[in-house]
């Protein structure tokens, strides 16, 4: 792709996965990461990252990661025109600096055939990612939470898994009669899926207790070779959230 000044394009319809890319200028020519692997931008820890790692690794997909640890490493990004809105997750990826979560997880998913055979199966992965999306949200944010807060909110999380999330995956899968959440095989649903019960069980381990189907459909998507490699020690997969991990990022962005 010949580029001499930034372009903004919305550009990618494939299945109606739609995303906006972001191509910083980059001279005469724009070759991505030299080493042809994804490169992810973010910090050495989970955050908004890591469903992007689990979909790239469920793919088969190996990447690079360049970590933030220093106010100044996000200064840089900003300054030098990779961050389209000023803020990470970002990741160079053919030969484009994409930006917001949501945007390069459509593109991956897409790339990747992960997003469904058709529009109606789109809409049902997309509702299911969102639903995901959101308990995993309320598990991202407890660390950050003043320490009078954790418990109450930590039970609001159990809460919320048990009576408003997990019932809805449950009922899908007993409905659907299929060993994946959306048609017969493998979606972006199922590897979100997977990640939020992971990280339920941190939060409490018994709480899938109460839904058989989603403790098969656990072990199920974990033996996925991909999926199985990934969940192995020494691999790119991020720990739980820690003090170590909540510093840097007070530390950054000065809160």
């Amino acid at each position: 792709m010949i580029l001499n000044r930034t372009t903004l394009k919305a550009s990618l319809d494939t299945q109606n996965c739609k995303t906006y890319i972001f191509i910083a200028d980059r001279g005469e020519s724009d070759t991505g990461n030299m080493s042809g692997k994804p490169k992810l931008h973010y910090f050495n820890g989970r955050g908004r990252m890591e469903p992007i790692r689990w979909l790239l690794a469920a793919a088969g997909v190996e990447f690079e990661e360049s970590y933030m640890e220093e106010k100044a490493d996000l200064t840089k990004l900003q300054k030098d025109g990779s961050l389209l809105f000023q803020q990470v997750p970002m990741v160079e990826i053919d030969g484009m600096k994409l930006v917001q979560t949501r945007a390069i997880m459509n593109y991956i998913a897409t790339k990747y055939n992960l997003c469904g055979k058709d529009l109606k199966e789109r809409a049902l992965i997309d509702m299911y990612v969102e639903g995901t999306t959101d308990l995993m949200g309320m598990i991202m944010y407890l660390p950050f939470q003043p320490a009078d807060t954790k418990e109450k909110n930590l039970a609001l999380i159990i809460e919320r898994a048990t009576t408003r999330y997990f019932p809805v995956y449950e009922k899908a899968l007993k409905d659907h009669g299929q060993d994946y959440l959306v048609g017969n095989k493998l979606s972006w649903a199922d590897v979100h899926l997977l990640e939020a019960i992971l990280m339920a069980e941190e939060c409490k381990p018994d709480v899938l207790s109460a839904f058989p189907l989603l403790q098969a459909f656990k072990g199920r998507i974990s033996n996925i070779p991909t999926i199985k490699k990934f969940l192995q020690p020494g691999s790119q997969r991020k720990p739980p959230t820690d003090e170590k991990f909540v510093a840097v990022v007070r530390k950054i962005f000065n809160i």
